[in-house]
């Protein structure tokens, strides 16, 4: 299925997203009318197996559905190792440790979720967590109907 220009320029700033944060792994989602977070962009060389569990996530469930619940970012120093709960079983097949993902917000409402991934351990300095809720907001412009699901 070719790339719709919002999600071809959701791709598009989620590889300079990774790559601005020197991480080896993204992905954007954004809420449909179905109230479920559907993926509009993941990074290149994600495992079709990872992008097939992603691709549609319940608000509340993982990382990026709990970011979405408590419009807040979610953030595990290892996936790896971590025993918080927020971190899904599928998340740890991704081989990813340290990771955040970030509530997108469109003025107050929250949109969707941001998240970037490292392979190895990582915590996020609070200057981080900062500019990637700043690209959110940035990103939120991007959620046309190429983006939107449901």
């Amino acid at each position: 299925m070719p790339e719709t220009p919002s999600a071809h320029g959701c791709s598009l700033a989620l590889q300079r997203i990774v790559s601005d944060f020197a991480a080896d792994s993204g992905t954007i989602h954004f809420l449909g009318d179905d109230g479920m977070l559907h993926l509009a962009a993941a990074s290149a060389g994600m495992p079709e197996a990872v992008v097939a569990i992603i691709r549609t996530i319940p608000v509340g469930k993982g990382m990026a559905g709990l970011a979405v619940e408590r419009a807040e970012p979610v953030n595990a120093c290892n996936i790896q190792t971590d025993n918080s709960g927020d971190v899904r079983p599928g998340a740890k097949a991704t081989g990813l440790a340290g990771s955040i993902v970030v509530p997108i917000f469109d003025g107050t409402e929250v949109v969707g979720a941001l998240g970037v991934a490292n392979r190895t351990e990582r915590t996020f300095a609070e200057s981080e967590i900062a500019q990637l809720m700043h690209e959110g907001r940035q990103l939120a412009a991007l959620r046309g109907n190429g983006a939107r699901a449901g």
